[in-house]
């Protein structure tokens, strides 16, 4: 990866989350994959917006599903 790549944004569709404790755990398991360089998750849309560079949409949603939630490519 150069320093001039483009970045990346990936957006998925999360299931089963009920707290803040549960964000911060999609948070943190998206955060652990690789070329993410930042993970927002939105309890009240059931959504995470991922940010990084060569990024791997199935390596993602099973980060997710691999802590027990749900997880999906989001619709354009």
């Amino acid at each position: 990866m150069g320093l001039f790549s483009k970045k990346e944004t990936v957006k998925l569709d999360v299931t089963g989350m009920h707290c803040q404790k549960c964000v911060a755990r999609v948070k943190a398991a998206l955060e652990g994959v690789e070329g993410v360089t930042e993970a927002k998750v939105d309890l009240d849309t059931n959504s995470a917006e991922v940010s990084g560079h060569g990024l791997d949409a199935a390596a993602l949603v099973a980060a997710v599903e691999t802590i027990e939630f749900g997880a999906a490519l989001a619709e354009a």
